[in-house]
């Protein structure tokens, strides 16, 4: 059929579809791909009004033939009309991509009821699936960063279980690489800028051609509220809590809230959720109101220089109290018990029989002979092997 329209639009040769694929056929020409018969089936009945349900999908294929790598077409179509109502080429399916798709989708025609998709990761998030406990607690389910875009702008987000659950779509595809690939060959498109600055002009000449008109002229797509903000919303999001000087760390980097007055209006430490935007631009919402983060240079930590260690081995110097590691327990209980005397003590150190030992050291064990006491233990003398505590006694 394509074929038999470029006929008629460029030479001016008004023939059938059928007659093209007979002449086709006797010369011999194989078809493209291999008609199957139709399957019975049960279609979807459409919705009744434009916007009520937007199907998206990516197709991933040499839509630039061999002129370039293969990419992906995003796309976007109304389920009740078929009009395509967002296209863009990305270089595969991404997040971003869906953003953007969105974006358009909504400038031109607004915010639609319900998305239906399938279960792509960008669609979904891997942590979906909650436990018991999670669902009797009611915890919220988590969402992907186009999910939470979805939610917040009050879409209701369906995803497909089996690609023939969203066939609009898939036929819509299978349409687009039997005419777009041709047309993007005749216009000389090597690069995706080039094929992204045509579509539009593809989807005009497109949509008065194949869509249907709906059961209901009603328009359900609606615009956006006052004080939203596509930026803000179609934007990647992140949980940080907020440091002194209403700072946060942010992929290896710090940043600041950047407003004109002093006044703190976050107090520290409250979780605060960032958001990027697809240019690349940082905002922290806080109770609904969002404000703009600038880099900053957080403050360098002094530390003072580390010694390096000797490898040369260093003397032993034995600690202050080590006599009492070399003596025995009745020792210097003796001479707790014997403090009053210290005419004796001074003796005995004079004369070398308590050798190392200095007088200073018998109040310090005073706790030993305490404990002695208490535990009605016997201490002797270790020189006269009396019994100091038969004598205390």
């Amino acid at each position: 059929m394509h074929f038999a329209e470029r006929l008629a639009r460029h030479e001016g040769i008004h023939v059938s579809p059928s007659t093209v694929r007979r002449i086709r056929s006797e010369a011999g020409i194989k078809p493209k791909r291999k008609r199957r018969p139709p399957k019975v089936h049960r279609p979807r009945q459409r919705k009744p009004q434009p916007g009520m349900l937007v199907q998206m999908d990516g197709s991933p294929h040499p839509w630039l033939e061999d002129r370039a790598e293969p990419m992906s077409l995003l796309a976007a179509i109304d389920d009740a009309t078929g009009h395509i109502v967002a296209a863009l080429f990305r270089p595969q399916e991404d997040t971003e991509g869906y953003f953007r798709l969105t974006q358009q989708m909504i400038e031109q025609k607004g915010i639609p009821m319900s998305v239906y998709s399938d279960q792509h990761m960008i669609f979904r998030s891997p942590h979906e699936k909650q436990t018991i406990e999670q669902e009797l607690a009611g915890e919220p389910v988590p969402l992907s960063p186009f999910g939470q875009a979805l939610e917040e702008l009050g879409i209701t987000h369906i995803k497909a279980l089996t690609p023939q659950a969203k066939g609009r779509i898939e036929r819509l595809f299978q349409t687009l690489q039997d005419r777009w690939i041709v047309e993007l060959r005749l216009r000389g498109i090597y690069t995706i800028e080039e094929a992204n600055t045509v579509l539009q002009e593809f989807i005009e000449a497109h949509n008065p051609q194949f869509a249907v008109a709906p059961r209901d002229t009603e328009s359900a797509f609606v615009p956006l509220e006052p004080g939203q903000s596509l930026d803000l919303i179609l934007c990647y999001r992140d949980q940080r809590t907020l440091s002194a000087g209403e700072t946060i760390a942010f992929e290896g980097k710090t940043y600041k809230i950047d407003r004109a007055s002093d006044q703190q209006m976050i107090p520290i430490k409250t979780r605060v959720e960032v958001r990027e935007t697809l240019d690349g631009r940082l905002f922290v919402r806080h109770k609904g109101v969002d404000y703009p983060l600038k880099e900053t240079v957080p403050p360098k930590r002094q530390s003072l220089p580390k010694q390096k260690a000797s490898s040369e081995k260093q003397p032993h110097k034995p600690a202050l109290n080590h006599h009492r590691l070399r003596q025995t327990a009745h020792f210097f209980a003796y001479i707790c018990y014997n403090v009053y005397r210290v005419d004796i003590v001074q003796e005995r150190i004079a004369h070398g029989q308590y050798k190392g030992v200095h007088a200073f050291c018998a109040p310090v064990y005073e706790a030993d002979c305490a404990y002695a006491i208490h535990r009605d233990l016997e201490i002797r003398d270790p020189f006269t092997h009396t019994s100091v505590t038969q004598i205390r006694r």
